[in-house]
Parts: structure tokens; sequence; C-alpha cells
């Protein structure tokens, strides 16, 4: 197979050669990586990585495949995948096609061959940049300049490129409870564990307002992930602040760009972290029972420690900086994590808060 070459150039000036595989052509956005050893399909299908190109820290990407039933949503979001080697040949008993061939599809880039290792010390160095990816181009100065008009994440709304347009219900034959879950970027796997506890689930729209809400009658509400700057969503913080307002028994359960958005609607502020937190390998102490859990984890931004107010208890931490892993609130029914306890593949050390969820529900039905 012929080699194309492609440059990546980062808005410092920073240049890596090497080859393209999948989609040829250009491809822009913030560059973080991932230390995830495996998980490359549903990293890129994650609608959280939206505007950003992911460097795989592990050496050797695609060995596996794709599989019909690990994609986290309907499309690829990520604009490139950065690997040391992209595998042309894979190995799985339930693949069906390659890295290479889903990515020329989904008309997305990919680049191989560069010093990732490199290039991920510079991130940890300097912090996420915004880069192009090119085969069409050869001229640094031309594609840092072009990277340097890419907007930056602080301030941006991105959640309304990957929210649903429609609202849709995945029932669940023997549900207990009926959960409105906010689309801001949500994962299917999150939609499979809310089922698996006998949960009715029905996605709507993020700027869904409170009264269409609560018209619904749901006995839980959950704020999903997504990608952007959780403060830029200004829409979905006021709708979480009058739910909590107009029904203090309603529960609400965060994740990630969720929880941030809890956060923001009690009164905490946010900020953009160095270069994220983006990997299945991340330790988080459980406040409450002093228990570890190895965590995955993918976002950009946090919440600061220093804001949160009375309202908010700090239930877990990051033992790797410190930072805010999880809330709950001290008198309404209402808690939320930083990580991804659905995340699969990955450790399954928190599914236990899908089942804090329903017990949540089932007290505010008595």
């Amino acid at each position: 197979m012929q080699e194309i070459p492609a440059i990546l150039v980062l808005e410092n000036g920073s240049v890596y050669r090497g080859t393209a595989f999948g989609h040829t052509g250009e491809a822009a956005g913030e560059v973080v990586f991932n230390t995830s050893l495996t998980g490359y399909q549903e990293i890129l299908t994650d609608p959280s990585y939206t505007g950003q190109m992911v460097v795989m820290t592990y050496p050797l990407i695609g060995n596996y495949g794709i599989t019909p039933n690990d994609d986290e949503s309907k499309k690829i979001w990520a604009s490139a995948l950065i690997v040391r080697e992209a595998s042309n040949v894979y190995s799985n008993y339930e693949s069906t096609r390659s890295l290479d061939e889903t990515l020329k599809e989904a008309c997305v880039m990919g680049l191989a061959g560069i010093d990732t290792r490199k290039l991920v010390r510079e991130i940890r160095q300097k912090g996420a940049m915004r880069a192009v990816i090119s085969t069409s181009c050869d001229d640094v100065e031309a594609l840092k300049a072009q990277a340097a008009t890419i907007p930056e994440m602080t301030g941006l709304d991105l959640v309304q490129r990957v929210t649903t347009g429609e609202s849709y219900t995945v029932d669940n034959p023997d549900a207990k409870y009926h959960v409105v879950a906010f689309d801001y970027g949500i994962k299917t796997n999150i939609i499979r564990q809310l089922n698996a506890e006998g949960c009715k689930v029905t996605v709507v729209n993020a700027k869904t307002t409170a009264d269409e809400v609560l018209t619904m009658n749901p006995d839980g509400v959950f704020l999903s992930n997504g990608p952007g700057d959780p403060f830029a969503v200004t829409y979905a913080i006021d709708t979480i602040r009058e739910l909590a307002a107009r029904n203090s028994k309603l529960p609400i359960f965060g994740i990630c760009l969720g929880h941030q958005l809890l956060s923001l609607a009690f009164g905490a502020r946010t900020y953009k972290l160095k270069f994220g937190h983006h990997g299945a390998n991340h330790p988080v102490k459980n406040l409450l029972s002093s228990t570890i859990e190895i965590t995955s984890q993918n976002h950009g931004f946090a919440v600061e420690m220093e804001s949160l107010p009375g309202d908010l208890e700090l239930t877990h931490k990051n033992l790797y900086d410190m930072t805010v892993e999880g809330i709950r609130h001290r008198e309404l029914p209402c808690f939320s994590v930083q990580y991804h306890p659905e995340a699969a593949p990955g450790p399954h050390d928190s599914h236990y808060l899908f089942k804090e969820f329903t017990e949540l529900m089932e007290r505010s039905k008595n």
C-alpha cells in the first residue's frame, strides 16, 4: 500500500511528519492525548471528543479492528486520530472491518509514524494546543497560521453540535423508573447502564425546558457527558437550576459535562485543565467510603475546588492532581461525578453510582 506523507503542525510551530491513513486532505482541532491501551473505537465515537484530535499513547492501534456493537454514538466525532503505528492486520472474533476502512468511510484523518511520546511530552509541558494535519500542504508557516484560527475550547459551546434533534425513548419492558436524560453528547453505554438498572430512558435535546421535562413526570433526571466549555452552555445551567428549585424531590445525576453543569447550577466555578484527563487508569478516592476507584476519564475542564458553595459536599477526589471528581448536594437528591462509571472498555469499580441513582428515585417515590 502506497504511503502518503502527512504533516502535523501545532499552533506553536512544532512539526511532526508521518504518513496518513484513513481519509486524506486536512484536519484541524485541539490535540489531546489518551492513555488507554484499548478502546480507540469508543474514543472516536464519543461525542465528548468533538473538535479534538486524539493522540493514543499506546504505540500499536487498530490491531483488533472495529466491532459492530462498540460504538458510543452513530458517528465518529473526533477530528483525527494520531498514533505511533496503525495496524493493517486486525484480529478479533467480533470485528468486521479495519480501523483504516472505518476512518475512510467517515472521512476522518489518521496520522501514523510520528514520535507520539515526544508529542505527548510536549502537550504535558505546554498544554493542549490547536493544530492542523495535512496531506495537501507542506507549508509549515501557512499551517501554523491556520492552526491559530481554530476556535479555542474556552468559551465554546459544542453541545448544540452533538445533541439529538428529536426526543426518543429507549424502553425497558421491566422498567421501574422513568429517567429523562439530557443529551449533551450522551454515550450509548450510559443508556445501556440505566436500562440495566431498571430504567426507561427518554433522551431529550439539550435545550429542552424545565416545563417540558416536568410534564413528562420523570422519576429522575440524568445529565450526560459532552464536549466543550460547560460555562458556555448557559441554557443547560439555567434549566438544571430551575428543575432543582421547582421539584426538590427530583433526583438528578450528572456525569462529566453533566457534573460540571450541575456544579455551575449550584454556584461553583469551572476552569480549563492544562491538558485534560483522558484515559482508563485514573485513581479516584471516594471520600464517603475511603475506597479507591480506578476510573475512565475524558474531560478538558474541571470544577474549581475552592468555589464549591456550602450546599455542595465534595465526595470524590482525583489522586493524580487532587481535582474535584464528585459532589453531592447536602439537602437535595442531586449528585454527580467527573469520571465515566459506564465506561467500556475499562474498570467496573464505579458501576455502583447507577444503583445509587435508582435508590434515590425509589426513596423519592415513597
